[in-house]
């Protein structure tokens, strides 16, 4: 295992300024959020010049890219796997071999979202890329045991693990003991049952458990911290904060 960064952390920032705050915080690996919209780097535009993302992904301050977390946003299913086709290639194109994807939201028909996840993960090994889908309250992975179906039903697809989902929300305080065997990448902050994000210590995410569950099941990916601003907290301190103190259990 190792730690690495979202470029979440830092939403209203072009991609160059949000790499270039994670090198100042000694951050060495980097996941790249490509959204639509945003002023980051965006799916729509991936797929429209493939080789100009892939010299902008390339450019990372001295980071190595670790993981994609993609939003694509249209209606026309056509373009959405077109637009994921390419994310697909430019993973291969910079060696990046996770790509996350958010899960449908609540009241989307079961059977539709195992369509779509399945075309999904056929299109990713295409380019010996891994989809997982985002552990995200208001959508259908929300719930542990729905999170694990999916993986059941769908050959190769992981998860993505952000236990403050798990700790927070609706189902605050789920067991989610068996997501474990499923997860391909993982986005850290601390929560509450109240409150999505607290300061770095404040919460009850229990750090030192959670890697030792990941070690049992060989997990040897990125840790990423996913902490974007909070008023009146210093970010830049809870950033590093959650550095060292992932480092100092790894």
């Amino acid at each position: 295992m190792f730690v690495a960064a979202s470029t979440d952390c830092f939403p209203e920032s072009s991609l160059s300024e949000a790499l270039s705050r994670l090198v100042d915080l000694e951050y060495t690996a980097v996941e790249i959020a490509i959204r639509e919209p945003g002023p980051q780097l965006r799916p729509s535009q991936v797929a429209a010049d493939l080789e100009k993302a892939v010299q902008v992904c390339r450019d990372t301050h001295r980071l190595t890219p670790c993981a994609y977390t993609v939003d694509i946003q249209t209606e026309n299913d056509d373009e959405y796997y077109r637009q994921f086709t390419a994310l697909c290639k430019l993973a291969k194109a910079t060696k990046v071999v996770s790509i996350t994807v958010p899960s449908s939201e609540l009241g989307t028909p079961f059977n539709a979202e195992i369509e779509r996840l399945r075309k999904l993960v056929s299109i990713a090994t295409l380019d010996g890329v891994l989809v997982s889908i985002k552990t995200e309250i208001g959508r259908m992975s929300q719930d542990p045991a729905t999170a694990v179906v999916l993986c059941d039903q769908v050959k190769g697809l992981g998860l993505t693990l952000d236990p403050s989902h798990y700790v927070c929300g609706p189902l605050g305080g789920a067991n989610y003991q068996n997501c474990i065997k499923y997860v391909y990448h993982v986005q850290l902050r601390d929560s509450t049952k109240d409150e999505l994000q607290v300061r770095v210590g404040q919460g009850e995410i229990d750090y030192g458990k959670l890697v030792s569950q990941l070690s049992l099941v060989h997990y040897q990916r990125a840790l990423t911290a996913v902490i974007p601003p909070m008023p009146d907290v210093d970010q830049v301190g809870e950033l590093r904060k959650l550095r060292l103190l992932l480092d100092s259990l790894l």
